[in-house]
């Protein structure tokens, strides 16, 4: 069946509910709040478009390999003071074992990347990137398969790098990067260290920042939200040319 499908996102449809003043909540008052919420918003919610196989297993390896990774600083944060030697011994056997782990399912993501031509092609972009590298680009291709396919502000946004105003008449609060993909931005964070501390031209913007007196986590920000426009722009020049 060819019906098409939004997926709502859950706060946004409680806040909607209550916003009509229905405190009640039951499977019936439920689908009575879900259908009014297709009906008036239906012109401005976008479809739900299902991942590829590919991508599902892609984004499943990323994740677990995240948790791994989490794991492993939890063990080696263990290992500085360990209770005895037997501890010692066990927690570096375990943070062996993560390692063997991580490297396992970098080999697999990557054979899965090479499998694809598309992938490869997107990849090899994202990898011109000043910041991004071999594991970023996996990152990039597993949990923002959307890349070159959104606008800059769009793209930003779902990254979780889009700074939101604060403003009510006269006063203007302090903007805030809130939202999006946390997963993504722990990964543009990563991204951003490495290209601040490069000579190429993001080194230099972030310098530039720094050198006008912004705060240095002010200006990383704006470089984690250059790197990812860039990156989206880079990939979207390319299928534009035809040559992914």
């Amino acid at each position: 069946m060819n019906i098409a499908v939004h997926r709502a996102n859950t706060r946004k449809v409680k806040s909607f509910v209550l916003s009509h003043g229905t405190l009640a909540k039951s499977d019936q008052s439920d689908a009575r709040a879900l259908a009014q919420y297709g009906f008036e918003r239906y012109s401005t919610l976008s479809l739900f478009v299902p991942m590829s196989k590919e991508q599902t297993t892609l984004a499943a390896l990323c994740q677990r390999r995240d948790d791994i990774t989490k794991m492993r600083a939890q063990e080696k944060c263990r290992l500085a003071a360990p209770e005895n030697d037997h501890i010692k011994e066990s927690c570096q056997k375990t943070i062996e074992f993560f390692n063997s782990q991580v490297n396992e399912l970098n080999n697999t993501i990557q054979k899965i990347i090479d499998e694809n031509l598309e992938l490869q092609k997107r990849q090899k972009i994202l990898r011109t990137v000043p910041g991004i590298g071999p594991k970023l680009s996996q990152d990039f291709l597993c949990l923002m398969p959307e890349l070159g396919y959104l606008g800059r502000g769009e793209v930003a946004s779902l990254a979780g790098v889009a700074p939101h105003p604060k403003e009510s008449g006269k006063t203007i609060g302090y903007r805030r990067i809130t939202g999006g993909r946390s997963n993504v931005r722990e990964k543009l964070f990563t991204a951003a260290m490495a290209a601040s501390r490069s000579k190429s031209a993001l080194g230099t913007f972030y310098s530039k920042l720094v050198g006008k007196g912004k705060k240095k986590m002010v200006a990383m920000t704006a470089l984690m939200r250059k790197i990812i426009v860039i990156a989206n722009a880079r990939l979207k020049e390319a299928m534009s040319l035809h040559t992914i």
